[in-house]
């Protein structure tokens, strides 16, 4: 007879313990087990399970909810709970228990086996982020992406593929990786787009990276670089003009450096070229209309159309020879009509040769007709410059009075900004024209004959004129005597700033009235020696220069004066 049929009163503790534990084995039931169990009950707190023992066990009812608060079990399903402790009377179960084992199993599984995980991210933790693969895992920062994420927070709540690269159950401590196989993912698409990079090829690619000078395109597994050039025909000072970060689009392979893997690419190249018939759009001779984008030191640019520009060079925006900048006769936006010279393919960016000025009657025609040499011409000071001074004559003529055309002096120290400013009107005489250079010559002291070819019949040895100091140099002092005619006082001959200590240049200043007398002459090589009045007294004989190859006369000295001696 077995323990089983024996009353239960004639049981000592031996008995009983023994008859429990053979019950147990019949019935395939361990503590600390997953055993498998039918729902009998379904309350508002508690499930109630049967595992095929005398005892029913309890489960809170919360252990079956999903993430939205709402339970999919019925009475009669069967469910696998962990078996925590028993009683003859009572068992602990636990839903959750038994779903983190059978977890940490198929865990275990994926990892010896080197496989992918699904997971979900939950919140960021210290060094990364928390993932729900069933347990709780880490994901370090550095293996959430290929290069580093700056907004760790934008993933959480996402599922995605890992690798698990660390794993220590008795710890519970489980690391993942998502960089792992997004390199494993990149090396494949590598190998396969590296069979397809062939110049000329169009490959499907996502705009990874805009910087300045183009983009970087994510043709799988390898980058290439879109220059900005080769984004459009059109004219863009900035990538993100056109394309943006996500973009897909398709791109011609344009080289393909397979040492250094660099790889250049062309979006425009799969376009159109508008410089195909722009030819037979705009012909030589003709007359285009455009916009003005862009000043430069040498001229204008002209957009006509998008892709198609045109240089107006600055000789050929205006028949006025007056170093003007473009941005005195245009501004950017303005409309403008232009003239077509020719078609420049030779550069590095085609382009249309253009004129402005060629579509207005050129001024210099008949100039010579109108203008005369030794004509005399009224106009306003247009430019002042440190070689002359630039005179309107008509509407995109200048003419030039070189500095030496000012005055009949040959050692004037005066600049023409001290002797003229901007719009004064001014009469010249025309010496020369060239038509071809678009030069114009002016003359001002022209006007008048050459004081130097007389001046020896108004002035004599030893005569005192008034003078205006002109300038003050190393050696002396300049005086005017009259327009064209300065002579020079050297510093001995000066009456002030002869005491010790004292700077002679100090004593003068430009422009100051000053006695003088009138010392040498010598009207071949146009020069006068003077003294200021009072500095020293001498005879005539030491004032008596030579003139060429003739010899000195009384008339040299004192002009027609000795006419009347000769009575």
């Amino acid at each position: 007879m077995s323990n089983l049929d024996t009353p239960i009163t004639e049981l000592t503790r031996e008995n009983f313990e023994q008859a429990f534990a053979g019950e147990l084995a019949t019935q395939n039931i361990k503590e600390r087990s997953v055993v498998e169990g039918k729902i009998l009950r379904i309350d508002s707190e508690n499930v109630i399970v049967d595992v095929g023992y005398k005892a029913e066990g309890s489960i809170s009812i919360s252990e079956f909810k999903n993430e939205q608060g709402e339970t999919s079990i019925e009475v009669g399903d069967v469910v696998e709970v962990y078996l925590d402790s028993m009683t003859e009377t009572k068992l602990n179960l636990s839903k959750s228990k038994a779903d983190q084992m059978k977890a940490w199993e198929q865990i275990n599984k994926i990892f010896k086996n080197n496989e992918t995980i699904t997971g979900k991210i939950t919140h960021r933790v210290k060094g990364g982020l928390s993932v729900d693969i069933g347990v709780k895992a880490f994901l370090p920062g550095s293996q959430v992406d290929l290069r580093p994420v700056k907004n760790l927070e934008k993933l959480i709540d996402q599922d995605f593929e890992f690798r698990i690269i660390k794993l220590n159950r008795h710890r519970g401590n489980i690391v993942l990786s998502r960089r792992i196989l997004l390199e494993e993912e990149r090396k494949l698409k590598r190998e396969e787009t590296l069979k397809n990079l062939q110049i000329g090829n169009i490959m499907p690619g996502v705009v990874k990276n805009i910087t300045e000078y183009g983009a970087f395109i994510d043709l799988g597994g390898i980058d290439g670089l879109l220059h900005v050039t080769d984004i459009t025909y059109a004219r863009i000072s900035d990538p993100n003009e056109i394309v943006e970060v996500g973009q897909k689009l398709d791109v011609m392979i344009l080289k393909y450096e397979p040492e250094t893997k660099r790889v250049s690419l062309g979006l425009k190249q799969i376009q159109p070229d508008p410089w195909d018939d722009a030819e037979e759009k705009y012909p030589v001779g003709a007359i285009i209309q455009g916009e003005v984008y862009k000043l430069e030191e040498f001229g204008i640019r002209i957009e006509l159309e998008e892709g198609i520009e045109g240089l107006v060079l600055l000789s050929e925006l205006s028949w006025s020879q007056r170093a003007m900048h473009p941005g005195q006769m245009f501004q950017v936006g303005q409309v403008v009509q232009a003239l077509v010279l020719s078609h420049e393919h030779e550069h590095a960016k085609p382009h249309l040769k253009l004129s402005v000025k060629q579509l207005e009657e050129n001024p210099w025609e008949n100039i010579e007709d109108r203008y005369p040499v030794n004509a005399v011409i009224h106009g306003t000071i247009r430019n002042i410059t440190d070689f002359g001074v630039f005179v309107g004559i008509e509407d995109g003529i200048d003419g030039l009075i070189h500095i030496s055309d000012l005055s009949w002096s040959q050692r004037t120290t005066r600049k023409p900004k001290d002797m003229y400013k901007i719009g004064d009107e001014i009469s010249a005489k025309v010496l020369s024209i060239d038509v071809e250079k678009h030069r114009f010559s002016l003359s001002v002291k022209r006007m008048k004959p050459d004081p130097w070819l007389s001046v020896q019949a108004r002035y004599f040895l030893g005569q005192r004129v008034p003078g205006k100091i002109m300038n003050l140099s190393d050696h002396g002092i300049f005086v005017e005597i009259e327009d064209g005619v300065e002579g020079l006082v050297h510093e001995a001959d000066l009456m002030k700033g002869k005491a010790e200590g004292e700077n002679w240049k100090e004593a003068y200043t430009e422009g100051e009235e000053l006695s003088v007398e009138v010392r040498r002459i010598d009207a071949e090589q146009r020069r006068i020696s003077l003294i200021e009045v009072g500095a020293e007294e001498g005879g005539v004989e030491n004032f008596i220069a030579p003139s060429g190859n003739s010899e000195t006369t009384l008339s040299d000295i004192f002009g027609e004066i000795s006419d009347k001696f000769d009575e």
